[in-house]
C-alpha cells in the first residue's frame, strides 16, 4: 500500500507515521492475525491519535467509556475483520402501515466512505435515509479523522468495529423472510434497536433462532418509564442480550456529558422484570453518542441518552469478541454454533462492572438467591476489556480450572448430576468471585413459534468454599436458582479463611420431582476472581447526576427521605449504605461527602 493508498482512507500523516504504520501492517500480515488492509486500518487509527492519552480526542467517547479504545490498544488486531453484524432497522415511515422503505444510514456521509455496509431491500420502494439507522451504523462501523462539532472542535471519529462487514435490514422484510419464512441468516451477531412491548410471534422467532442456529442477538431493552417503555422485547426475550441505557452525566459543557456516565435510571431506561418475572437488561452501556446528521455528508450531532445507542456499543464490543475467537481455534467454542452464543452471553454480562447502588431485586436480602440480576443494571455495565480478558483466559472444562475461565457444556439431569469447576484463588484477602450461567430456552420452530415449556430447563449454580484436605470442612457460601430465568448470576465476597472454591451447575429439581428438565441441556458458564474494588465513586452520592456533590443532591436525598429503596419505578437513590431504607444514616454519610463550599 502506497501513500495514496493510505491517503484513500481519509487520514493524514507525515513520513514518520506512514514508516510506523508500514512496520505495522507487515508484522500482523506476517503474522497473519488479520488481512493487509484492516491491519493498516487499525495502524493508522492508532499512529494519527495523540502520543498522551491516545485516544481522548476520539469520539464517540461512550466506547471508551465501555472499554472498546483501550481494548484497541491491548490487541490492536480487533477491528471485526471476518465478522459480520446484521442490524435490523425500521422505516422511519408508514403510509396505512406499510414501511415506505426509509430505513437505510446515509451512505453519503464521510465517516461511512470505506464502511463495509449492504443493505436488502426488495419492498419495490425508492429507498430513504434514516437518521435511527445512520447513528446505529456509525456506533457500529463509523470512521472519521476530520470529524468536527462546533462545541467540539476536531475529533477523530471511530466506531467500535469499522472493519465489520454491516448488513442492514429492512425490519418487516427480515421478519417476513428470515423469522416467518425461515432464511438462513449470514451472520455472527443480530442487533436491533426497535421493540414491542408484547411477546409476539416475531420476537418468540427471534429467539427460536438463536436457539437453533446459535446466532449472538443484541437489542435494546427501552427507553424507560418516561416515555411508558416496559422491557421491550425482543430485548426482554430469555435468549437475547437485553441492553439498557446509562446516563451521562449533566453539566454545561458538552465534551464532559459525552465523556462522563453516571448511573442508569428508570426514567430513561427500562427495568425489569419482564411479565413473567425475568430479570431485564442483562446488560448496561452509555448511550449519548456523536453521530453523524443523516441530512448532510459531514456534519455531527448528538443522540442523547437512549438505549437504541447503547444496544449497539454491546453489538460491537461482541464482534471484536467473536472475531478474537474466530481466529484461535482454542477459543472457538465461545462461538460455535451450539451454544456458543449462552458462552458470550456470559462473558459479558460476567466481566461487566457493578455501579453504585446495584443489588440483586428487592433492596433487601431476602430474595438474593431466587432474582439473578439487578431490575436497573443487570449484571452491570459493559466491560470491553474485562471481557476480552475473560475470553482469552481460555476455555475450563469441568474438573480442576484456573480463577478465571469459561465452559461451554452441557449437563445430563440424572437425579444427581453436577458438572463441577473446582478453583484455586493465589491471593484470599479482599477478594471477589463473579460468575455467571446461562442456557436457552426452547421454542417452535414454525408460526407462532409457541415457547416449549415442557423442554425447558431450571438449572442452579452454586459457590462452596471447600478444603482439599478435609471434605467436611467445606460450606455453600452462595447459590443462585431463579425459578423464571434461564441466567443464574453470583457476586460475593471470598472467605479469607479458604483458597479453594467449587462452582456447581447442576439441575435445580431433580429428576424425579414433579418439574420436568429434559435429559441434558447445554450451558455457557463464566467465571472470575477479582480484588475487591475499593475506589471511591462520586455517584453514591451526586443524586443529580451533575458531576458535582452538592446541596442539590441533599435536596434529592430529603425529597427520598423516609422512603424503602424500592418502589415500583426502579430504587430511590440515596440508600447509600444499602439497607433498604433512605434515612438519616443515609444524610449523615452524604453529608461527610459534600463539598465544603456547598
Amino acid at each position: 500500500m502506497d501513500a495514496g493508498g493510505l491517503r484513500s482512507y481519509g487520514f493524514s500523516y507525515d513520513y514518520e507515521t506512514l514508516s510506523m504504520i508500514w512496520l505495522f501492517t507487515i508484522y500482523y500480515r506476517k503474522n497473519g492475525f488479520v488481512s493487509f488492509a484492516s491491519a493498516a486500518v487499525v495502524a493508522m487509527i492508532l499512529c494519527t491519535a495523540p502520543a498522551v492519552g491516545a485516544f481522548e480526542d476520539f469520539q464517540p467517547a461512550a466506547l471508551d467509556y465501555a472499554g472498546i479504545y483501550s481494548l484497541w490498544e491491548t490487541d490492536p488486531a480487533l477491528a471485526g475483520h471476518g465478522v459480520t453484524i446484521a442490524a435490523v432497522c425500521r422505516s422511519f415511515t408508514y403510509l396505512q402501515n406499510i414501511p415506505l422503505n426509509d430505513y437505510r444510514l446515509n451512505m453519503q456521509h464521510q465517516c461511512f466512505s470505506d464502511s463495509n455496509v449492504g443493505f436488502v431491500d426488495g419492498l419495490g420502494l425508492e429507498p430513504g435515509i434514516s437518521e435511527h439507522s445512520t447513528a446505529i451504523g456509525a456506533v457500529l462501523v463509523g470512521r472519521d479523522p476530520n470529524a468536527y462539532h462546533p462545541q467540539l472542535g476536531y475529533f477523530q471519529y471511530a466506531g467500535a468495529a469499522p472493519e465489520v462487514q454491516l448488513d442492514v435490514y429492512e425490519f418487516w422484510r427480515f421478519i417476513v423472510n428470515h423469522v416467518f419464512g425461515g432464511k438462513p441468516l449470514e451472520a455472527d451477531i443480530l442487533t436491533m434497536s426497535v421493540g414491542s412491548a408484547f411477546d409476539d410471534w416475531w420476537t418468540r422467532g427471534i429467539n427460536h433462532i438463536a436457539d437453533a442456529n446459535g446466532l449472538i442477538v443484541v437489542a435494546s431493552v427501552g427507553n424507560g418509564s418516561d416515555v411508558f417503555d416496559p422491557p421491550l422485547y425482543p430485548g426482554a426475550g430469555a435468549n437475547v442480550i437485553g441492553v439498557g441505557v446509562v446516563d451521562s452525566v449533566k453539566t454545561d459543557k458538552l465534551s464532559r456529558n459525552l465523556s462522563e456516565f453516571s448511573l442508569p435510571h428508570a426514567e430513561h431506561s427500562s427495568i425489569g422484570p419482564t411479565y413473567d418475572r425475568r430479570c431485564k437488561p442483562d446488560i448496561v452501556a452509555g448511550g449519548n453518542c456523536v453521530v453523524p446528521d443523516a441530512n448532510s455528508n459531514s456534519r455531527y450531532v448528538i443522540t442523547g441518552d437512549w438505549s437504541s445507542f447503547a444496544a449497539p456499543i454491546v453489538a460491537g464490543t461482541t464482534s471484536l469478541l467473536v472475531q478474537k475467537a474466530k481466529s484461535e481455534p482454542a477459543l472457538y467454542p465461545a462461538v460455535a454454533p451450539d451454544g456458543g452464543n449462552c458462552v458470550i452471553k456470559a462473558i459479558l454480562m460476567n466481566s461487566a462492572a457493578k455501579l453504585p447502588y446495584w443489588h440483586k431485586g428487592a433492596a433487601d436480602k431476602a430474595d438474593d438467591h431466587y432474582v439473578s440480576l439487578d431490575y436497573i443494571q443487570g449484571a452491570g455495565v459493559l466491560n470491553a476489556q474485562g471481557a476480552y480478558e475473560q475470553l482469552v483466559a481460555g476455555q475450563g472444562p469441568a474438573g480442576d480450572a484456573g480463577p478465571i475461565g469459561w465452559d461451554n457444556s452441557t449437563i445430563e439431569n440424572t437425579g444427581s448430576g453436577a458438572n463441577v469447576y473446582r478453583f484455586r484463588m493465589p491471593e484470599i484477602h479482599d477478594k471477589l468471585i463473579t460468575a455467571t450461567l446461562v442456557w436457552n430456552r426452547h421454542y417452535e420452530d414454525r408460526y407462532p413459534f409457541a415457547a416449549l415449556t415442557e423442554a425447558d430447563s431450571d438449572l442452579r449454580l452454586e459457590l462452596w468454599a471447600v478444603d482439599p484436605n478435609d471434605p467436611e470442612a467445606g460450606y455453600l457460601l452462595d447459590y443462585s436458582d431463579s425459578i423464571s430465568d434461564n441466567v443464574e448470576h453470583i457476586y460475593c465476597a471470598a472467605d479469607p479463611n479458604y483458597s479453594t472454591y467449587e462452582l456447581i451447575v447442576t439441575f435445580s429439581n431433580p429428576a424425579d420431582s414433579d418439574v420436568l428438565n429434559p435429559a441434558l441441556e447445554r450451558y455457557g458458564l463464566a467465571w472470575r476472581t477479582d480484588e475487591a474494588d475499593t475506589t471511591e465513586n462520586i455517584y453514591w452520592y451526586d443524586l443529580n447526576y451533575d458531576g458535582s456533590i452538592d446541596v442539590m443532591d441533599f435536596t434529592t436525598l430529603l425529597k427520598n427521605l423516609n422512603s424503602p429503596a424500592d418502589t415500583e419505578a426502579g430504587y430511590l437513590l440515596g440508600d447509600i449504605n444499602m439497607d433498604g431504607m433512605i434515612d438519616i444514616k443515609d444524610v449523615v454519610i452524604l453529608m461527610e461527602h459534600m463539598s465544603p463550599k456547598s
